[in-house]
This record gives structure tokens, sequence and C-alpha cells, in this order.
């Protein structure tokens, strides 16, 4: 088993978490002889009786849209419709689930980066949690000189294609590169804006905490520090991440985030204000002072994470290189069983998953983004029954 396991750690080391080229060597305890999927120390404990269970389901029961190209970011619209973010192109379009008709909604100006093997371009949606009365949608997206976050009004009576009124920035100067760009935004339950972002490839900007890059940011709706933040006048929320592209809260209102890792662990982390979690000093599980641990890992060849969600009393995780969906049962802040998959190799690259009001999920390919082998329909977004 441990030769498995070596050679597994080996293979991850070949080539980047997104199948790119690789990162060099980083300084960091070597990694613990250990399962490729490995919940933290802390979960070798009896699960709880509020536990959610050990093994669970995931089912595809439809397809929502098909013939994308490189989608992203979703999000919901009080009318169930989807708005989707083109990473490539710009676009956001508009899809109503029970037609499956896609529209062009209009383009984010000034959108850069959305070349095929690179990960910048137009990345992460939010709606408003006010959309009813200000019709905001908020976009982060990669411009020529850095990764920002802009709204624009939404106005669907008007002509097809020119629906988006002009962007007004709230956040700018986000590092920027062809990696690590970051890119996922999500209000939460105090209804502030967080937002996920990379190091850009410069590494030692993840432990600068006067950069934005390599953290995650929480801020007002119009882009100012919000309230309770670690220091007063600065959005930083917690530090020391190397590429955040998942955010979710727990019924509890507990935020999670997934994390690429180098050549060696990805992680699910449990996102509390003013800590640091480690990169570039560790990766994954290190147990050394002052950084905070992973409360899940994986090998880059079966993770590479992407967006996650919270349904059923878990975690669920969208892998690109790994091509599977991960679940995560949780039992307060950690896991309560070890992680278990569903697809692999089945829909290929995996990038965004979405939690409905039902409890269904939105789970979307991305299998035309420049590192994937696309098959016919994709890239697509699948609807799931989860438990």
């Amino acid at each position: 088993m441990t030769a498995v396991l070596a050679a597994a750690a080996l293979l991850a080391g070949c080539s980047s978490p997104d199948g790119g080229v690789p990162d060099p060597p980083a300084t960091k305890p070597p990694a613990t002889s250990s399962a490729a999927v490995t919940p933290s120390a802390t979960t070798e404990s009896p699960a709880s009786a509020s536990a959610a269970p050990a093994t669970g389901t995931a089912t595809v029961t439809g397809t929502v849209a098909t013939g994308l190209t490189t989608p992203w970011g979703v999000a919901e619209l009080p009318d169930g419709a989807l708005l989707i973010a083109s990473r490539d192109s710009g676009k956001i379009l508009r899809t109503d689930p029970a037609t499956g008709k896609t529209v062009e909604v209009g383009s984010v100006p000034g959108v850069a980066g959305g070349t095929p093997g690179g990960e910048g371009g137009l990345l992460g949606l939010a709606i408003s949690p006010s959309f009813g009365s200000d019709r905001l949608v908020y976009a982060y997206f990669t411009t020529a000189d850095d990764n920002r976050i802009a709204r624009m009004l939404y106005d669907p009576s008007r002509p097809v294609g020119q629906q988006l009124g002009a962007p007004d920035t709230i956040l700018r100067g986000i590092p920027s590169g062809t990696n690590h760009n970051g890119g996922r935004i999500a209000f939460g339950p105090d209804k502030m804006l967080y937002a996920g972002t990379g190091e850009s490839g410069n590494r030692p900007l993840a432990q600068d905490r006067t950069s934005l890059g390599g953290k995650i940011l929480r801020m007002t709706p119009d882009g100012q520090p919000a309230h309770g933040n670690p220091e007063a006048d600065s959005v930083v929320y917690s530090y020391g991440h190397r590429n955040v592209q998942g955010l979710a809260w727990d019924a509890q209102g507990r935020l999670w985030a997934a994390e690429f890792g180098q050549n060696t662990w990805d992680e699910l982390n449990l996102i509390e204000p003013g800590k640091n979690y480690g990169w570039p000093v560790v990766e994954g599980q290190a147990h050394r002072a002052g950084y905070v641990d992973p409360v899940a890992q994986w090998h880059t060849d079966e993770a590479s994470p992407s967006g996650i969600a919270y349904a059923a009393g878990c975690i669920w995780m969208a892998s690109l290189k790994g091509e599977r969906l991960w679940r995560v049962p949780l039992d307060g802040t950690k896991a309560a069983a070890a992680p278990q998959p569903f697809f692999a190799k089945t829909y290929g690259r995996l990038r965004t998953v979405v939690t409905l009001d039902d409890g269904t999920l939105l789970l979307t390919t991305s299998n035309t983004d420049g590192r994937g082998t696309p098959q016919p329909g994709d890239d697509r977004v699948l609807r799931l029954t989860v438990s």
C-alpha cells in the first residue's frame, strides 16, 4: 500500500493541479504517508449523531444546458433562470432550466486573459442580495492590468445581448497572471461579498497581508472593508492561500473554501477570520504552529478543486484534473468520514457546483477550457439529486 501511495504522490507532482505547467518545488515538510484522500486528524473520532452519513448518493436527473463555451461562474436568478459566465468570450448567458433555451445577456467590457490553457477571463458571478430592488449582477474578471470585481445593472426588458449596464468597478488591484487568478465570488449569510483570489504565481503574495493576492476577501456590496474584518481598513479576511476557487457556507453559517495545491495536496479548509492557511510555507496538513491545517486533503491528480456547494449536510466539490465530484460529509467543523467520489472520468473536468433552493445541485463541466477533451454537447450544466 505504501508503494502505491508513494507512486500516487509522485504522479501528482508531474503536473500542476489544473493540468498546466507545473510550479517549481515548494519549500515545505515532506508530505505524510497517508491515503490519497485524507480527512484531518480531528476526524478520527466517531462521528456524532448529528453528522452526515458516511456515504451518500449523487444522481444526474437531467441536463439544463448544452453547447456552452468555457462556462465558469453560475448564479441563479429569483425566477429560477441561470446566469452563466463564459470565461474566454467575456459573455454572460441566461438559461431557462425549464426549456434549456440559452440567450446572451451581454458582454463584460475590458475582459482579458481568456485564452485556451490560461486561467484568466470572465470568472465568478454573484447576484445582489437585494436583486429584487437593485437588479445588480456582480462579476469577477481579468483585465489587462489586474483582476477586479464590478457590478452591472441587469435589465431583461432590453434587447437580447444588450441587457447589461456599464460595469461599476467596486474593487480593483487583485493580482493577475496566466495562472492562479482565483475568481469565485459569493454573498454570505451576512449579505457581505466574499471573493477567493490567487497569488498569480507570485508565491510570497499569499503571506503579504497588504496584497489582495492569495486571500479570501470580505467586503460590503460597495466594495468597502466589511465591519468585523480582522483589520478595519482592509478587505482581507484570511490569507496564506494559493488559489481559491470554491466558497460555500454550511447550515450554521460557517465558511468553507476549496484550494488548489501545488504538486502534492489540494485542500478543503474551514475559514476563520485572520487565520493563516500556510501557502507557500506549507501545503496540506503540516501540523505546524501558526498555520491552519485543511479539514480534508487530496492528491492533486484526484482533485484540483474549483467550485464547492453545501447540501444534505455535506460539502460537494467539483474537480478539474480529477474529473469527479467529491462528497465530504460534515460533523460540525470536521469531516465525519473520508470523502466519497462520484462520476469519476464520466463527464470530464468539473468546474462549478451550485445548490438550488430545493436542495438539488447544478454541476458544470469544463471541457472546452483548453485542458479538457470536449465530447458532443460540451460544455453542459447537469442537474443532480444528492443525499
